[in-house]
């Protein structure tokens, strides 16, 4: 029997999958690679939301585990997919200088936030009132990291390339089985594909669409990241990501023509430089209707092998992290998680006739 079945392999699965490698713990991941939200986004992390100032949820604890994280993740693996990335906001006005210096002047905000304004010194970027720095800012290439650590389970044979199919679940009191594998619990971390999932489609996932293109532009040649009506993001060699969308109605990965069409205006009230598309990518992101992530165990007695771990919203490269190390030691230590992300607070969402 082994220790673990985690369902999905997004950002939800891959940090539950090395937390439970860095402690020693068998498992098999099983996934058809349907959700791709981790694969779409950008990757970067900022403990700031740019757009008014302040702190995201728990941003402070989650940095500082997720640095470590991602450290170790890579000494094992033995490549390197954490970037270290400066990223700046463009202050529009006098006002929003005024505005950076009174939230800086906030305890907790002087972390983050660089005390002096940064000239802009790029004549291709539309910045008269200088840009406000965040500290403590990188980007992590996802798809890099999933990759490596996917090889690294297929060759072990610890992961499945296939769609997890719910009725083939049996649950008994101490285990779980699917088809020919005995564990002990199961972690679905299925991003928006939880709602097909007949255990915890009644927890309030609500999933927000977005977009991203990927430009070249080799006459920009800008280091930072850049926030103003979107982000600017370099990824090195004259190529830069743009995004992000947000559309609350259609749940498709398609990608629109809207959707471009509004990415390349933001773009261009703040960029003046020539440019080409030459990629455009869509992903629906596992948000909650309280923007707090998703975790722990199933509410039932009967599914308390049946575990959660989802709703990471755009900031899944901080949260994923803690979230998952908070998950494993609500499992295998008894820990009690924090109550903004368990989902005891939706208990009463689950009515006992639903599964049988």
């Amino acid at each position: 029997m082994i220790d673990y079945i985690i369902v999905g392999s997004g950002l939800a699965g891959i940090c539950f999958a090395e937390t439970a490698t860095q402690n020693e713990k068998r498992f098999v991941m099983i996934s058809d690679h349907s959700q791709n939200a981790s694969l779409v986004a950008a990757g970067m992390y900022n403990p700031l939301v740019l757009k008014r100032f302040t702190i995201a949820w728990q941003a402070e604890r989650q940095l500082d585990f997720a640095t470590g994280f991602y450290c170790r993740m890579q000494e094992r693996l033995g490549v390197q997919f954490d970037y270290k990335l400066r990223v700046a906001r463009i202050l529009s006005s006098v006002e929003e200088q005024n505005n950076w210096f009174v939230t800086l002047d906030k305890p907790a905000f002087s972390r983050f936030m660089s005390a002096d304004l940064l000239p802009n010194t790029n004549s291709f970027v539309k910045a008269p009132h200088q840009l406000g720095e965040v500290k403590e800012t990188g980007r992590i290439d996802t798809v890099k990291m999933r990759e490596c650590l996917l090889e690294e389970l297929l060759k072990k044979q610890q992961f499945l390339d296939e769609t997890f199919d719910y009725s083939a679940l049996e649950v008994n009191e101490n285990h779980i089985v699917y088809k020919d594998i005995k564990a002990r619990n199961i972690i679905f971390a299925e991003g928006y594909g939880l709602k097909q999932n007949p255990w915890f489609n009644y927890l309030p996932l609500v999933g927000t669409k977005g977009e991203y293109l990927s430009i070249f532009a080799p006459e920009l040649k800008e280091e930072k990241a850049l926030k103003s009506a979107c982000f600017l993001i370099p990824l090195g060699g004259g190529y830069y990501k743009v995004g992000a969308t947000y559309k609350w109605k259609d749940k498709t990965s398609k990608t629109t023509i809207e959707a471009r069409e509004e990415l390349i205006q933001k773009l261009q009230k703040f960029i003046s430089v020539d440019f080409e598309v030459v990629d455009q990518v869509a992903g629906i992101r596992p948000t909650v209707t309280d923007r707090r992530p998703l975790v722990g165990r199933h509410p039932d007695p009967r599914f308390k092998q049946l575990f959660v771990l989802n709703g990471f919203g755009s900031r899944g490269v901080l949260i994923g992290p803690y979230a998952a190390e908070a998950l494993f030691a609500q499992i295998e230590k008894n820990h009690a998680l924090d109550a903004q992300m368990d989902i005891s607070r939706f208990a009463a969402h689950w009515t006992p006739h639903q599964m049988k």
